[in-house]
């Protein structure tokens, strides 16, 4: 069974990305297997160690774990679950970024078990960068914002890049200088029997980078926690259980990796007077049995608050839709617009005058012989 990376880290579960690496390096530097030679239960808790902190440090992995804690990974750890298949469910979608290639992919989740399965030290790139954690928001409006469209502001805090540093965590504001001994991969290679075991560099603690002189702001991190505001322009005509996309909206990245995107679900809520099948909306109308059996012309309002002058035509049925054209929601399409449904329904009079009983008693006597009434 797995452990409770949190509990492995030390870090609680609302903790920043950059409390989950500090925490990740200190214990990597205290049970790494150089300093440790010979010590089966630092070599274990060293496993442990890297194990959490490659659930925690992927935004897609820590939501699995969030969410469903060990079933996420049910087989194996969270990169050993990457080999047979995605172990989140079809609720989660992959995305190594760069176009990786199958190289890449098996890299990675080797990496999970310790070793570099292709015997070699990797291929260097520079400090190891980390794109931001994606975050999502969710906005329920009424249908008539739907159809105008509307600016919904959201607030929230999380990890922006430091404005003194630039990102780079250092005081001067400047990159820092490429570790010589990972040269800028974070990890160096351990040969252990067939297999390269591929660790943390620790050195630079599986930077890629030293930084002699830390940023005061963010501890070297790069990124600091901030308040946040954000103005989201949800379109017209906009569907129930759309999703918006800002990108680059998202959490900073570490090493000066690209921020994540920001997520908007919008769920549009049911309104008392329209029903909305795609673009068209239907409105349900009572009218009285002469309106209906003789016609006539009433007058309706739209979503838009429009006053309408509809004819009824005369022998119109019970539950028949009438079309108005270009008075539904808003297509997207330039300035195109869906139809609107009047759905008929009858009044049915509840007090008569002994007048109207007997011209209705006469009418319905001519039409007893018929075989239909109406």
């Amino acid at each position: 069974m797995n452990k409770n990376p949190y509990e492995v880290l030390g870090v609680s579960r609302d903790a920043s990305d950059a409390d989950i690496k500090k925490a990740y390096h200190k214990l990597v530097l205290k049970y790494h297997p150089d300093k440790n030679q010979g010590d089966k239960a630092a070599e274990e808790k060293f496993k442990e160690v890297n194990n959490a902190f490659d659930i925690l440090r992927d935004p897609q992995k820590r939501a699995a774990y969030d969410r469903y804690g060990d079933a996420a990974f049910a087989g194996g750890n969270g990169a050993s679950a990457g080999m047979g298949g995605n172990p989140f469910g079809n609720g989660f979608h992959f995305d190594m970024g760069g176009g990786a290639g199958m190289e890449d992919i098996l890299r990675e989740a080797m990496r999970g078990f310790g070793f570099d399965g292709f015997g070699g030290a990797g291929r260097s790139s520079g400090p190891s960068q980390q794109r931001g954690r994606d975050l999502l928001d969710e906005v329920e409006i009424s249908l008539r914002d739907a159809f105008f469209g509307k600016t919904h502001t959201v607030k929230f805090s999380s990890n922006v890049k430091c404005e003194k540093c630039n990102g780079y965590g250092t005081a001067d504001g400047k990159p820092a200088p490429v570790c010589s001994r990972c040269h800028g991969t974070g990890f160096v290679n351990v040969q252990r029997g067939f297999f390269a075991m591929q660790t943390p560099c620790p050195e630079c603690n599986g930077l890629g980078h030293k930084i002699d002189k830390k940023c005061p702001d963010c501890d070297g991190s790069g990124v600091v926690h901030k308040n946040r505001t954000i103005e989201v322009k949800i379109p017209a005509g906009i569907e129930d259980g759309a999703r918006l996309r800002l990108p680059g909206q998202g959490e900073a990245g570490m090493n000066g990796g690209p921020a994540g995107d920001f997520y908007i679900d919008v769920r549009v809520k049911p309104d008392k007077r329209f029903v909305r099948n795609g673009s068209d909306l239907i409105m349900h109308i009572d009218l009285p049995f002469t309106t209906l059996a003789l016609g006539d012309e009433i007058e309706i309002e739209t979503l838009d608050d429009k006053k309408l002058s509809v004819k009824i035509p005369s022998g119109t049925q019970v539950g028949e839709r009438l079309r108005v054209r270009g008075h539904g929601m808003p297509t997207g399409r330039g300035s195109s617009f869906g139809d609107l449904y009047l759905e008929t329904g009858i009044i049915i009079p509840t007090k008569l005058t002994e007048k109207q009983k007997k011209a209705l008693a006469e009418f319905a006597d001519k039409k007893s012989n018929k075989k239909s009434w109406f």
